[in-house]
């Protein structure tokens, strides 16, 4: 196995803690100023709207309390830690978008069917406010979003939350320009495409690491063929490449080579070459000596890799 350090991940994770928390207190103090705006206005579509935001800072402070989770060590049972935690968020951060854009369907049909009056200006002014929040909340995940599919999860949240919020400024102008109110569940609609493309995205990403596929970005035959081609390398079979958790992935194989071959120094070749060409440092190889006149026992259907 390749010991690496873990200074860069524990940096990268604190920036994310910190990133979600800044925008957890935003969305709960813009949530509140949404529910004195809807009470003072007796909007019950302002109302329903901080409801909305409620679940997205649910979300967040899932997001959050995941992320925390994963920074713990591993100890006991736990030999990963509970890194996984927050492929476990991400996965219900999905689940909460897919419920909210079905929501968001039925409200607007609804809706077009029997449009009721709405204030366009006072939705205006809050979308816009919305929409600044929004913006700020959004710019202090988008770089952690790339690296955790836990913060990423919290991103779409909040960036469905964004194209909402010009949505329904849009839709408030139009209303107040043209006096039709369907123009409000028509962006609505638009709104829930969105989110079902977003949710389905980061289901199957999750799903992915679950299921503990390979990663998108390595081709598990590739990497078996490099691990053949190497000199000495007779065969290798039980190869698993999967993914810990988003940016920690792993590989393992058995390894045989030619009788005679330095098995620690083809170890150690290996390795170095799983870290510079596929990007994996965290692998475990048993690396053996072929048995001269034998076949090797096959621990599972998965064909060998055998150099020509």
């Amino acid at each position: 196995m390749v010991s690496h350090s873990h200074t860069d991940g524990a940096v990268s994770a604190g920036r994310d803690r910190r990133a979600l928390a800044g925008a957890l207190a935003m969305l709960v103090a813009f949530m509140a100023g949404e529910v004195v705006a809807g009470l003072i206005a007796d909007s019950l579509a302002l109302l329903a709207d901080a409801g909305h935001m409620l679940t997205d800072a649910a979300a967040l402070g899932l997001a959050l309390f995941a992320a925390s989770m994963a920074a713990r060590p591993a100890q006991g049972q736990w030999t990963y830690g509970y890194k996984r935690v927050e492929v476990l968020a991400a996965q219900i951060n999905g689940l909460t978008l897919l419920v909210i854009g079905i929501w968001i369907v039925y409200g607007a049909v609804r809706r077009l069917i029997d449009p009721p009056d709405v204030a366009g200006g006072i939705v205006l002014v809050v979308a816009c406010i919305g929409i600044a929040v929004n913006l700020v909340a959004t710019s202090l995940l988008a770089r952690a979003s790339r690296e955790s599919i836990n913060v990423r999860g919290a991103f779409v949240h909040v960036l469905n939350d964004l194209v909402a919020f010009i949505g329904t400024a849009v839709a408030g102008a139009l209303v107040l320009a043209t006096g039709w109110n369907r123009f409000d569940p028509i962006a609505s609609l638009l709104v829930a495409a969105l989110i079902g493309w977003s949710s389905i995205s980061l289901l199957r990403k999750s799903t992915r690491i679950f299921l503990e596929g390979s990663p998108e970005d390595i081709d598990p035959n590739e990497v078996g063929r490099a691990i053949v081609s190497s000199p000495d390398v007779v065969e290798a079979h039980d190869l698993h490449v999967w993914t810990v958790t988003s940016g920690f992935p792993a590989l393992s194989a058995h390894v045989l080579v030619r009788p005679g071959a330095d098995c620690h120094a083809i170890r150690r070749d290996l390795e170095h070459m799983l870290v510079e060409r596929f990007g994996l440092d965290h692998t475990t190889l048993q690396v053996d000596h072929v048995q001269t006149g034998s076949r090797p026992i096959e621990l599972t259907r998965q064909a060998p890799l055998r150099r020509r």
